[in-house]
């Protein structure tokens, strides 16, 4: 069955233009103009993406998403404009997985929406069993690929598919520095381009999720200047 996206924007002709643009690539395409309207279809019938701009009346894209996210891992992109620099990293600590600055190239857009797209069904397949996977064990860390699930210390912490990817890239290689262009390959594939704040805003989302189960967690360090990595226990 054909993949379905979910448009939310207030702009009629972005969403006229956009709509085209995906139903030509084989998509089937949900629209919305407003945060309210996006929440209730949605929750009726979820897409495989949503693309959500922030600035919307009723609901803006920034509490569409907290709603959306309390109840769903679906992956999202933000539509945001030049000047709203704080809008976009709070978008991402929120769990947006990507962004994208108006006005924006269809083509960016399509090849960004493919990109999230394939890692979601490669998650799906594994937690279906179509493809073979298993359990990555670092101390109090567990995670699970074939069900895409993560306990620290016993507890489930509920991470996005970018999310999940980026902890999997560093527990991999305990002690081992990843640079941002490293996290950025592990997170979003290859030939993606992703502004390095992108990766900073996904990890202090990570280690906040990881904070409010444990006020101790410190596995995740910084190196500043170079990267990240995950601390050996």
């Amino acid at each position: 069955m054909p993949q379905t996206i979910a448009l939310v924007d207030d702009d009629r002709n972005i969403l006229t233009s956009v709509s085209m643009t995906l139903e030509q690539e084989g998509y089937q395409v949900r629209t919305y103009t407003d945060g309210e309207s996006a929440l209730q279809g949605l929750m009726g019938k979820p897409a495989d993406l949503a693309v959500l701009d922030i600035k919307m009346p009723r609901m803006d894209g920034m509490e569409l998403l907290q709603r959306l996210r309390a109840r769903s891992a679906m992956p999202v992109i933000f539509l945001t404009s030049k000047d709203e620099e704080v809008d976009e990293l709070m978008g991402l600590r929120l769990g947006a997985d990507d962004y994208i600055t108006k006005p924006f190239s269809q083509r960016l857009l399509l090849e960004r929406i493919r990109a999230l797209l394939r890692r979601n069904e490669a998650m799906k397949q594994e937690s279906s069993g179509v493809v073979a996977g298993g359990l990555l064990v670092r101390g109090d860390l567990t995670l699970d690929e074939t069900k895409h699930t993560c306990i620290w210390k016993g507890k489930p912490i509920q991470l996005t598919v970018t999310e999940f990817l980026l902890v999997k890239a560093l527990a991999l290689r305990p002690g081992l520095v990843k640079n941002r262009d490293q996290l950025i390959d592990a997170a979003y594939g290859e030939n993606i381009y992703v502004d390095d704040r992108t990766i900073d805003s996904h990890v202090k989302r990570v280690r906040k999720k990881f904070r409010a189960q444990d006020d101790e967690f410190a596995q995740i360090e910084t190196l500043y200047g170079i990267g990240y990595r995950y601390k050996e226990q």
